[in-house]
């Protein structure tokens, strides 16, 4: 299907999807580029899902919460291919190592990690495995990962909607603009599945919104637009807020 296909949805954005958030061996046939985000939150049902079920079983043998936590962490890591903390580590390195736009997209796109990388992900695993831990064994626990993982993936959508590409090539740039009805949809999916959590899940998806003005403010002033290495590091901001919310709410 050719990326100027008028449709909204079609079932072969899933598997486009999915084969870009994830490394679960998809086959991409009928990309439409960046009229296929909208799935992006469905993705994160679905990959949220799998980590629960991990999640499920691992509660079921009664291991502490620390250590589910930790399992939990790594698992979803390992399904997305670890793209979303890459993405997290060279923002980090490229916004606040570098005095202007041209050096912050060239230290961006480095593949060597600096100090800022190394700073950023250590507090994201930190912070993320200290809200799975506080989850574990809650009546929520399970839901809560499928939430954050859908919610985590809407300020990418919509971030490629708002702001132009930063460097004009690269792995963003290939998707292609996002149109406002696309993002709708997206933000419809995040929506209610938020409802579906009730109070905790709402100010859950206001605090992922406002996590992605943030960043892309940030992304905005730094370097004039998005990249996906700033796509990657809002998905991290963004799952950060909604586990800690919904530990806490």
């Amino acid at each position: 299907m050719p990326k100027n296909d008028p449709a909204l949805i079609r079932l072969s954005d899933i598997a486009l999807a999915l084969g870009f958030l994830s490394r679960l061996p998809v086959s991409a046939a009928g990309a439409r580029g960046a009229a296929a985000t909208w799935a992006f939150p469905l993705i994160g049902l679905i990959l949220g899902a799998v980590v629960a079920a991990l999640a499920w079983l691992l509660t079921s043998f009664g291991l502490s919460a620390g250590l589910i936590a930790g399992l939990v962490l790594f698992a979803s890591i390992m399904i997305s291919g670890a793209m979303h903390e890459d993405g997290l580590a060279d923002s980090a390195d490229g916004l606040w190592g570098g005095w202007d736009k041209a050096r912050r997209l060239e230290i961006m796109k480095d593949s060597q990690i600096g100090t800022y990388g190394v700073v950023a992900l250590i507090l994201s695993l930190l912070l993320r495995w200290s809200a799975i831990s506080a989850l574990v064994y809650t009546d929520h626990f399970y839901l809560s990962l499928i939430l954050a993982a859908a919610l985590s993936r809407l300020p990418m959508v919509a971030m490629m909607s708002a702001m132009g590409n930063a460097r004009g090539d690269g792995l963003s740039a290939g998707f292609g603009r996002v149109g406002k009805d696309t993002v709708g949809v997206a933000f419809a999916i995040c929506l209610v599945a938020s409802i579906f959590m009730g109070l905790a899940g709402i100010v859950a998806l206001l605090g992922v919104a406002l996590s992605g003005v943030i960043v892309g403010m940030i992304a905005h002033r730094k370097i004039g637009g998005q990249t996906g290495d700033i796509l990657g590091a809002s998905q991290q901001v963004a799952e950060i807020t909604a586990l800690v919310i919904l530990a806490t709410v």
